[in-house]
């Protein structure tokens, strides 16, 4: 997300005159219905009227999201601790939720930077609040080592040119990128293919991918009805099976256990008994080459 006190006003920036900086409480929005999900009180009403439906045909969704939270939790530690980067583009970051990813990357490297990247200027503003515990510019939205960036995966060449984002991102060094549930909300009009490659294209050899989306494999009715509640927010939710999400990948090597449900990405925890299936598939991967 650009924060929409920094930037230019081209679209996407989040400078006077962006579509970015008009909060539409109109349509339902993915990261304030995420919000919801997870307990959070950073949402509208029209946001939890939609959340409602989607739980009443797809009950596990609560359980799916925090696994897919828990899923970002172990993935970032990973390329952090054992991976060895020191900085992070996360797109499509949605509402803030201790521990975010700067707090869990800097209890392994105090000195991580990251870039947190999203289209809703309500995720821009709670992010800058957080931001401001530590240090922040209040002014850029960003420190030595955090950004705040307002803009859209969507146009993935405006979301690495930005100048908060390089500000805070050396992309001659590996970067862990991560793509947390916010795939699933490219239409297949978005062209998600291209979007994918010129992100991974724009990564030096030693980058991770991090990438988690929904699926209906694992359930009967595929969810399409909860898809479906979807159509009325501001982004579609566009359900993938196992190998259509793999392709997201490129030629990035995934690491072991490979692409598979959130919760089964190197749990921490046994598995709980009678656990609903979730149908988020994660993944990380490596740019080898």
């Amino acid at each position: 997300m650009t924060s929409p006190l920094s930037g230019s006003s081209d679209a996407g920036s989040g400078g006077t005159g962006s579509p970015f900086l008009k909060i539409d409480t109109s349509k339902p929005h993915p990261a304030r219905m995420y919000d919801y999900f997870l307990g959070g009180k950073d949402n509208y009403e029209v946001d939890r009227d939609a959340a409602e439906q989607f739980i009443k045909v797809a009950p596990e969704v609560r359980e799916g999201v925090r696994a897919n939270r828990y899923f970002m939790h172990r993935a970032v530690r990973h390329v952090v601790a054992q991976g060895g980067v020191r900085q992070i583009l996360d797109i499509g970051t949605g509402l803030p939720t201790e521990p975010n990813v700067h707090q869990i990357a800097h209890s392994i490297a105090p000195g991580t930077r990251v870039a947190y990247v999203d289209n809703d200027p309500i995720v821009s503003t709670h992010s800058m609040a957080l931001m401001a515990d530590a240090d922040t510019d209040t002014d850029s939205g960003t420190d030595a080592h955090t950004s705040v960036v307002l803009a859209d995966l969507r146009d993935p060449r405006a979301v690495l040119d930005h100048p908060d984002v390089r500000k805070i991102i050396d992309f001659d060094e590996p970067v862990a990128l991560l793509l947390v549930a916010v795939v699933h909300f490219l239409a297949d009009a978005d062209d998600p293919d291209a979007v994918l490659a010129t992100l991974r294209d724009a990564l030096p050899t030693g980058s991770y991918l991090v990438l988690s989306h929904a699926t209906g494999d694992v359930h009967e009715d595929r969810r399409e009805n909860a898809a479906s509640v979807y159509n009325k927010a501001s982004a579609s939710l566009n359900l993938r099976p196992h190998a259509r999400v793999l392709d997201f990948f490129g030629d990035f090597t995934l690491l072991d256990p490979g692409l598979v449900p959130v919760p089964d990405w190197r749990p921490e925890e046994p598995p709980q008994h009678n656990a609903p299936p979730i149908g988020i598939y994660g993944g990380v991967a490596r740019k080898n080459n």
